[in-house]
């Protein structure tokens, strides 16, 4: 006898799918590798979802909890989604996102306005809580843009580029300003404050040999080592 997903169990479809797109990239995952890893037959996930596209928009959309409302079983299986409105999707999550950041309400702040104590440190925060609620669907974005074209010029240069631009403008400004220390090559310490970030608040939970660190301890670290990275020090 075929074994069936249980009725409410979308949710665990969408984290076994996210798990091996992830293992495998857009383009290798097929139909019947994630009917396997659920442990079911491939044409009962046709009973969720009609292709391959819809299991991965549905994947991007609810891979952290539902930024939508979940679908009602009447709307199953999901519709093969319309050319583009996928890559539109994490377009707009990926503004909506950015528009919010503390980094960004800091650079439009008038360049007269006094730096508050630990401006640079809750930046950092910020960026790491953003990105730790968002880790599955992040994660699966950075790792099918790989290979899926259409995806890729949104997620590299408006997501990942387009927030090195942004730090890179901090710290010039924080630096000429005294409030950080100068650096060789803007872009790149821009870039390894964004990657530092990211590796521990996105790749390493699927590290394939965890440590038991809370995400507490994780964001205390990261921002206690690029704080003391940047931070210019106080002569005496």
């Amino acid at each position: 006898m075929t074994r069936t997903i249980p009725e409410g169990r979308f949710t665990q479809l969408i984290e076994v799918a996210t798990k091996t797109f992830v293992s495998r990239g857009y383009r290798l995952t097929q139909m019947s590798d994630v009917a396997e890893a659920l442990g079911v037959a491939k044409g009962t996930l046709y009973g969720y979802v009609a292709s391959k596209e819809a299991l991965f928009d549905a994947a991007v959309r609810f891979a952290d909890g539902p930024q939508d409302t979940l679908p009602e079983p009447g709307a199953l299986p999901l519709p093969t989604p319309v050319a583009g409105s996928t890559v539109q999707y994490v377009q707009r999550r990926l503004m909506e996102e950015a528009s919010q950041l503390e980094l960004v309400a800091v650079l439009s702040r008038p360049a007269s306005t006094h730096v508050k104590a630990g401006e640079f440190e809750s930046i950092v925060r910020d960026l790491y809580r953003r990105m730790s609620r968002n880790r599955r669907a992040l994660k699966l974005v950075d790792r099918c843009a790989v290979d899926h074209p259409e995806l890729a010029p949104v997620w590299f240069e408006q997501g990942r580029y387009g927030q090195v631009a942004l730090l890179a403008t901090y710290l010039e400004k924080q630096a000429a300003a005294g409030n950080l220390r100068p650096v060789p090559n803007l872009q790149l310490a821009a870039r390894m404050v964004l990657e530092t970030v990211a590796l521990w608040s996105i790749h390493m939970p699927w590290d394939a040999s965890p440590r038991p660190f809370s995400d507490g301890d994780v964001e205390n670290a990261v921002a206690d080592m690029l704080v003391h990275a940047y931070t210019k020090e106080k002569t005496r």
